[in-house]
């Protein structure tokens, strides 16, 4: 009894007592160091690639991103919906209810990396190929994804456990796991493509057994967990009701990211069509700007759990004080990261090539992209706010008209009449601002709306 209750101590949050911003800030922290971790190894990976595999090697592995993202949003979207219903059973303390979901969310993420598994290797040329994909740089980008694509069971299974950790707070032990699967990674990394010279596929091996570890160590940690959120074997199976309660919140979530994911592709192949010094500049300039979304994410995150479980607590006056909190920590983190890489943009970039060229195309991207990041970040955290209410359609169209739509249009006309990757970038900034503002009236009307259904003052 005293071992639960010094674990609770010290890896739980209590989102539902107490003052907020000392427990937002516990719970993003970590979030935010395991997010830019991740990301630091993934940029090892692209570093690697770029300095010893040549510019085109980095093409490569830059021009599977979108599609990448495109195949796993659907099921990573789940997870936002494992998240959600652990939350919200936390909170509320329904034991059983909470078994039931964590031990169906395991079962859904080994099917679902089958099923990516299987569509990633058969399907990785022929779309590479809609995506004009240059002659120089597909068989590089066709190896990379068919091997990739091999780990995702592993990785479906550490990003639905880390959702169930999340969702009761703790967000200190997936930063550990995370950052010893990294240096596994940087380790294979070097010796894959520097001493044996893969190339490409050696980053993808090396991506793969690190997720391996990280997944073991998460799952390990579920198993010897106590509680209503304990992984017990003999238990896993799927629960229909639970099932059908995560898919109502994932899949409008999924469904979202792959449409979104549909405008990048478009933009990606845009990209495409200046050539692959254009597609390294891009390619390098998108993972320098990840590590602030990385650490706007965990903001997002954090605005879906602490909604979630004050929600099962039925204590909705403090549903307000988390967004308006999340909002200015994502506003902040924002603005100085992503000025911070403006102002050092170009040693930054010079780290994944050493080609000028490459470098000022990168630089153009981070012009833009960067300078304005905080506007997405503002609109994550609007839409996590909603997904913790329980509403997942709502945001899904909005995002989807305001961001994809927007986008795909934007292509179609603005881009046709200047072409020039300025233009395309710009198309970013001005769909965040634009679904922001419409998101913020839907939690409004939502919020109100619960409030009056549950009896409760806003």
């Amino acid at each position: 009894m005293t071992t639960l209750v010094k674990e609770k101590k010290t890896y739980e949050i209590d989102m539902c007592n107490g003052p907020l911003f000392k427990k937002l800030l516990l719970f993003i922290l970590p979030l935010m160091l395991s997010g830019i971790l991740q990301l630091m190894f993934n940029a090892a990976d692209v570093i690697v690639v770029g300095r010893f595999a040549g510019s085109t090697a980095l093409a490569a592995v830059g021009s599977t991103t979108s599609l990448t993202n495109l195949l796993i949003n659907l099921f990573t979207g789940m997870s936002v919906g494992v998240n959600v219903l652990a939350a919200r059973y936390y909170g509320a303390k329904q034991d059983k209810e909470m078994s039931e979901t964590v031990h169906t969310a395991i079962v859904i993420s080994v099917i679902g990396g089958v099923i990516l598994t299987i569509i990633g290797v058969v399907l990785a040329r022929p779309l590479l190929t809609l995506m004009d994909t240059p002659e120089d740089v597909i068989s590089h980008s066709v190896t990379y994804m068919r091997i990739y694509f091999l780990g995702m069971p592993v990785m479906l299974l550490y990003n639905f456990g880390g959702a169930v950790l999340r969702a009761i707070g703790d967000t200190r032990r997936p930063l550990f796991y995370l950052l010893f699967a990294g240096v596994i990674n940087v380790v294979l990394n070097l010796w894959f493509v520097i001493g044996f010279h893969m190339g490409v596929a050696g980053v993808a091996y090396a991506t793969i057994i690190s997720q391996i570890v990280s997944a073991v160590l998460t799952i390990r940690c579920l198993v010897k967990s106590e509680g209503s959120f304990k992984l017990q074997f003999h238990k896993l199976k799927i629960s229909w009701d639970k099932f059908g309660r995560i898919a109502r919140i994932g899949l409008p979530a999924g469904l979202q990211g792959s449409l979104f994911s549909i405008s990048n592709v478009l933009i990606q192949s845009s990209v495409n069509s200046f050539g692959s010094i254009a597609m390294a500049g891009n390619t390098a300039a998108t993972n320098i700007e990840c590590f602030v979304f990385a650490a706007m994410n965990a903001v997002h995150q954090a605005a879906i759990s602490f909604t979630g479980q004050n929600l099962g607590a039925r204590k909705l006056d403090r549903i307000s004080k988390i967004l308006i909190e999340c909002l200015i920590l994502v506003a902040l983190i924002g603005i100085i990261m992503g000025n911070a890489f403006v102002i050092f943009g170009e040693p930054l970039l010079s780290l994944y090539s050493s080609d000028a060229e490459v470098i000022a195309y990168g630089m153009r991207r981070i012009l833009i992209i960067c300078t304005t990041y905080c506007l997405c970040g503002i609109m994550d955290v609007i839409v996590g706010s909603i997904r913790g209410l329980g509403y997942a359609i709502t945001p899904m169209i909005v995002s989807l008209l305001g961001v994809c739509a927007f986008r795909v249009v934007w292509i179609f006309t603005v881009f046709q009449w200047e072409r020039s990757l300025e233009t395309l970038y710009i198309s970013y900034p001005v769909s965040w601002f634009m679904t922001a503002v419409v998101h913020l009236i839907c939690f409004i009307i939502v919020r109100k709306r619960l409030a009056k259904r549950l009896g409760e003052s806003v």
